[in-house]
């Protein structure tokens, strides 16, 4: 069966993963799809020690690698991959995965099921307790809050496909031509809630993300930054989650779930207080005001909208905040 879309995989110092993921890529069902490796300005060598055994051009599937010179962050080396690319469907791929036998043949069937299916997430596993789940596509609340709500849950709970509203940018298939339309990755975001981020503009635009258990993957988790909660982490995702909000929510939506929203941001801040990181949230939630003013041309036109996408959409945060705390 010939397959053609590209594998991206960003790297950034994951000397320690990077190898098995693109051992299991040339272990796959089938071959007809390209590998682009995006070293993001490593200190490690990972990529140049992985084209000793892997070179550039080499086999089927065949690999190429692209350097940049300074550290640019996940959504610029993605975004850098996806315009290296020479096939109709993108599938990222994080450096911490190893993927299933059959991952790249179902990834591809599932994003061809429907026309307006823009992207597929996989069914991310805990490598180190595989019996339990990482990801299967995320959501976003009236809190403002971004989340899996499958994460660390049994794996056979989640065998069905479904709707989610946005795909897990970790291992994650995408029609190039809705994704360049959309304009891509915001590269402000830098990382973290890039790929929420995405799936929002998609939703605005009538597209669907979906679930599929037959893709999976096993998942490391932080190969890149450390531990679930740091403050590298911490800074990216409460300045991007305001930046996500105000991008992607109309006046009326703010003024509607202004409460929640106030309830969430005072429960995170309690929340990392209480962790000795208190006054890096707010820190953090100050660079987010900052990242909005800077970026004011980059909110989605709601004059264009029509109301009953509007009216959708705000449905799926209030049910999305009910699935938060099942």
């Amino acid at each position: 069966m010939a397959i053609k879309l590209s594998v991206i995989i960003p790297n950034y110092n994951g000397k320690q993963f990077l190898e098995a993921c693109v051992d299991s890529l040339f272990e796959q069902s089938v071959r007809s799809f390209e590998v682009v490796i995006v070293d993001d300005a490593s200190t490690d060598s990972s990529a140049e020690a992985l084209m000793e055994k892997y070179p550039q051009g080499n086999g089927l599937p065949a690999v190429r690698y692209l350097f940049h010179r300074e550290n640019k962050g996940f959504a610029a080396s993605v975004n850098d991959g996806i315009k290296a690319a020479c096939s109709e469907y993108v599938l990222l791929l994080n450096n911490d995965t190893v993927a299933d036998k059959y991952f790249v043949e179902n990834m591809w069937r599932e994003i061809r099921r429907r026309d307006d299916i823009f992207s597929v997430s996989a069914k991310m596993l805990n490598m180190h307790e595989p019996d339990k789940m990482d990801d299967a596509g995320d959501y976003f609340c009236a809190l403002g809050w971004a989340f899996s709500d499958a994460r660390d849950k049994d794996a056979k709970l989640y065998d069905k496909r479904r709707v989610v509203f946005s795909a897990c940018g970790g291992a994650a298939i995408y029609r190039k031509d809705v994704l360049l339309k959309l304009g891509a990755f915001d590269e402000a975001h830098f990382a973290y809630l890039e790929d929420v981020d995405l799936g929002y503009r998609a939703l605005w635009q009538g597209y669907r993300n979906i679930y599929s258990p037959e893709a999976t993957v096993l998942h490391a988790g932080s190969g890149s930054s450390g531990s679930r909660y740091n403050e590298f982490k911490l800074r990216l995702t409460v300045r991007n989650q305001l930046y996500l909000l105000f991008k992607n929510m109309p006046l009326w939506q703010w003024i509607m779930n202004f409460i929640p929203l106030l309830a969430g941001w005072m429960i995170k801040l309690v929340f990392f207080a209480r962790k000795g990181m208190g006054a890096a949230y707010i820190k953090a939630f100050a660079e987010g005001v900052k990242l909005c003013r800077e970026n004011k041309d980059k909110r989605v036109d709601f004059s264009r909208i029509p109301l009953k996408r509007q009216l959708y959409v705000q449905h799926l945060l209030m049910i999305n905040t009910l699935r938060r705390f099942m």
